[in-house]
């Protein structure tokens, strides 16, 4: 088996599984889609069946309401589609987020969706699933993107706060995933403070802390006195970090967690005060352990910065192509 497999196909829209006659991370309306994760540019509305895990079920029931046909599938479950084995493995992304592994005709694929292997307390850690085709993100596929380590940027937030007693610490974080996460990092270094919510993320949170996701006390900015807000985190969507609401916070220290503020360029042009390289996404190196890791013969890279690790994978003898899967990277979720 040294070609391509006849079996799956890669299209600008998703990825076809023939046999199955399902699609991976559709972009558009499709019968039948496998979803890897809840992001808007791996779940959409629209489809007919869909077969995910139970929180990313529940996340697409929240943000786009309910398909008719909707089959969850637990991590390491198994489900038989037209002679396809399907089954779904932690990712360590956001909550539910999932690898999806097919096999057929003794032939194994696995599609990371996107995926990280930095600890996170907000969500399952990833698995190492060994195939014969590996298809992954490249989001921060440079060797420039070495993400510091987590607890570090979180004491630079905490430092922040306690530097700036009479106002307030603005963190931008995407809806879904990276707020919860940075809650939950702070609670595991030990801040126990009430945190303040932009209401476009109340719903959010508390679908994590349904799922068991200790995010201690939260509580929503609006109502509350500006007074109360001093010395505080509060938690906003990065559209909101310069939108009149923030208008309102007490003399806020604008800070933004992404993976992207490791270019300064990016933080200036959003006026971000205190970057925060928080990424939900592998660096380079996790990029490149994780294929050594699973040993594959062959790799797919969806979206992302291809060229380098196309060209990582040419050195290290293992077959590459790109996908470039139209509508993927949304830049906040990074």
């Amino acid at each position: 088996m040294n070609a391509s497999p006849h079996w799956i196909e890669p299209f600008p829209h998703g990825i076809y599984v023939r046999p199955a006659d399902a699609w991976i991370d559709p972009s558009r309306p499709v019968p039948r889609a496998l979803i890897t994760h809840g992001h808007a540019d791996h779940a959409r509305g629209g489809h007919q069946a869909v077969w995910a895990t139970p929180e990313t079920l529940d996340i697409i029931n929240l943000r786009y309401g309910r398909y008719d046909g909707e089959n969850a599938v637990g991590y390491g479950e198994s489900v038989d589609l037209n002679g396809v084995q399907v089954s779904f493995h932690p990712a360590g992304h956001v909550l539910g987020s999932a690898q999806i592994r097919l096999e057929y005709q003794g032939e194994t694929v696995v599609v990371t969706g996107d995926f990280k292997r930095r600890p996170d307390p907000s969500c399952a850690p990833f698995e190492l699933v060994p195939c014969d085709i590996f298809i992954t993100e490249a989001t921060f596929g440079l060797p420039v993107f070495r993400h510091p380590p987590t607890p570090d940027e979180i004491a630079k937030l905490i430092a922040m706060l306690e530097a700036h007693p009479q106002g307030c610490v603005l963190v931008g974080a995407y809806a879904l995933g990276k707020a919860q996460r940075v809650i939950a990092e702070l609670r595991d270094a030990g801040f126990n403070d009430p945190i303040y919510l932009h209401g476009a993320l109340e719903k959010m949170c508390a679908l994590y802390a349904d799922h068991g996701i200790d995010l201690g006390e939260l509580r929503p900015v609006a109502g509350t006195d500006k007074s109360e807000l001093m010395g505080r985190i509060i938690l906003a969507p990065p559209s909101a970090l310069a939108d009149r609401w923030s208008r309102r916070l007490p003399d806020p220290v604008t800070a933004m967690a992404s993976g992207w503020m490791r270019v300064r360029a990016r933080a200036r042009q959003r006026g971000v005060e205190l970057p925060l390289i928080i990424s939900d996404h592998a660096d380079w190196d996790e990029l490149t352990q994780t294929i050594r890791d699973v040993g594959p013969r062959e790799v797919w890279v969806t979206h992302g910065r291809e060229e380098a690790l196309l060209r990582w994978c040419q050195l290290h003898q293992i077959r590459a192509r790109a996908l470039a899967l139209v509508g993927r990277e949304d830049e906040d979720d990074a």
